[in-house]
């Protein structure tokens, strides 16, 4: 096999392996936006500045998709209403 033919496939592999990870890359990046969402929608009935701890881990929670997990969370650990609780954390889901 030429040299020529062996760099042009390398190349070739390599813009194709960059590619996909440029493509998959704003699927990582749009985590944190929906915590800040869900962290928001909190925020926003609590009405009293930023958000607790308990507040964030819930909604660090419903990134992965457990709902419930997330909605007892927020009602039990930082008193927020059922109904906040589930908006909050459907938009930590999205």
């Amino acid at each position: 096999m030429r040299t020529s033919t062996r760099i042009a496939g390398v190349l070739a592999g390599l813009s194709l392996t960059l590619g996909g990870a440029s493509l998959a890359a704003p699927a990582v990046h749009a985590a944190p936006a929906d915590v800040s969402a869900c962290i928001n929608q909190v925020e926003r009935e609590l009405k009293g500045g930023e958000a607790p701890a308990s507040v964030r881990a819930s909604c660090y929670i419903a990134v992965t998709g457990a709902q419930d997990e997330c909605v007892s969370g927020l009602t039990e650990g930082a008193g927020v209403t059922k109904g906040t609780a589930e908006a909050a954390c459907k938009l930590g889901a999205e």
